[in-house]
């Protein structure tokens, strides 16, 4: 699945992302496309509540500006800095390919996630 990508839009900027080889990012691609309403969180990522869980898949606590995580089963994450974060980590759902500061600035922003043709 790793070739498989995704185009994140919004009225900030459009990224497209490649994503990772897991349980949770094939039910994400089930999912799609999706909308979701996204908050700004400790000044580094956009959060924003998934319609459904997804699977659990390793986690990790490290990540890099343009990661696409899970928090927990139902919160989508994009990362517009680099860092870390508590256990038990995130679960990697891919990394944006384009300029993801587009999401470096505060407060909402709506996102349709759609897979790339």
């Amino acid at each position: 699945m790793a070739q498989d990508r995704i185009l994140i839009s919004s009225d900030w900027g459009n990224v497209s992302a490649e994503l990772a080889d897991n349980d949770a990012t094939r039910a994400l691609v089930a999912m799609l496309p999706l909308t979701i309403e996204m908050d700004d969180h400790l000044r580094q990522e956009k959060t924003g509540n998934l319609p459904a869980a997804l699977p659990a898949a390793p986690r990790q606590r490290e990540f890099s500006a343009g990661t696409l995580g899970l928090w927990s089963s139902g919160d989508f994450v994009i990362y517009y800095r680099d860092g870390g974060v508590p256990e038990p980590g995130i679960v990697i759902l891919g990394q944006v390919q384009g300029d993801v500061s587009v999401f470096d600035r505060p407060g909402k922003v709506t996102v349709k996630i759609e897979k790339a043709q």
